[in-house]
């Protein structure tokens, strides 16, 4: 913080002898927040957030447009074709991605750190407006070989003996897959967790499992080393959506993009 310990110290008791409450618990060798300090850390953190909302919304009044746009993709659908297609229209904007899990780029967004996410499935939570953008619906994806290849289409139970691919807790396909496999009446044998979508179809490929993943296009993996098969006996969609936080200012290259990608995807609904 590059402040002297004694002066940081004085700071703090004089900002809770002004709340009439301790906002740290205290032993000889550390000082961790109480329940008092997390409440008020929560409204300070509010308040950080509300001030450099102020600083973007002046900086578009006077003409200083800020033309970063900060979001999360949290989606296997091939996003870069969709940011080529903007930029094509709007060369100066700049983009800032994150990668995290349901649970964090839920964080971020409330946190103020990003302006607009894409998820699957759609993102929840308080003061987060949710826009469903397209469905996808769920295959069941094994490699060339496999005894189901040849199939068209499978009832997900007959997979209850096969190894799964598929993404660490609390990613959305993960838990796609755990919730799928439940409503046919078995728990996955998940073998191999990894934390980038774009790998499970070369694993797929590389016949080191069998996964459940969401495919907009099967004829767009025509070429690749793996099969895409219906599944029967459950209804296997998902929904990607686009989520910003109610009441987060949002500068108008942000506005302006948001537009863009919900009439981008008009034609999925």
């Amino acid at each position: 913080l590059h402040i002297a310990q004694p002066s940081l110290s004085k700071s703090i008791a004089r900002l809770e002898d002004e709340l009439g409450v301790p906002l740290f618990d205290r032993t000889s060798r550390q000082i961790k927040l109480n329940p008092y300090g997390k409440a008020f850390l929560q409204n300070v953190d509010k308040i950080f957030i509300q001030l450099d909302d102020g600083k973007r919304q002046l900086q578009d009044m006077k003409g200083d447009y800020d033309q970063t746009i900060r979001l999360t993709f949290n989606n296997m659908y091939p996003f870069a074709s969709l940011i080529r297609e903007y930029l094509d229209l709007y060369p100066d904007t700049k983009f800032h991605q994150t990668i995290g899990s349901f649970r964090q780029t839920r964080q971020q967004l409330q946190d103020g750190e990003i302006d607009l996410c894409i998820t699957s499935t759609p993102l929840t939570g308080e003061g987060i407006k949710c826009i469903p953008l397209f469905s996808e619906e769920i295959f069941l994806v094994v490699p060339q070989g496999h005894k189901f290849a040849k199939r068209k289409s499978i009832s997900l139970i007959e997979a209850a003996n096969e190894p799964f691919i598929s993404l660490k807790e609390d990613f959305g396909i993960r838990d796609l897959t755990e919730k799928l496999c439940l409503r046919a009446g078995f728990i996955p044998n998940i073998i191999f967790e990894s934390q980038i979508a774009i790998n499970i179809p070369d694993m797929v490929s590389a016949n080191l499992g069998i996964a459940l993943m969401p495919i907009l296009k099967p004829e767009a993996y025509s070429e690749r080393a793996f099969a895409c098969l219906h599944i029967d006996d459950i209804d296997a969609y998902r929904t990607t959506a686009l989520s910003y936080l109610e009441g987060h200012y949002l500068s108008a290259s942000v506005l302006q993009f948001e537009n863009f990608v919900i009439n981008r995807y008009k034609k999925f609904r």
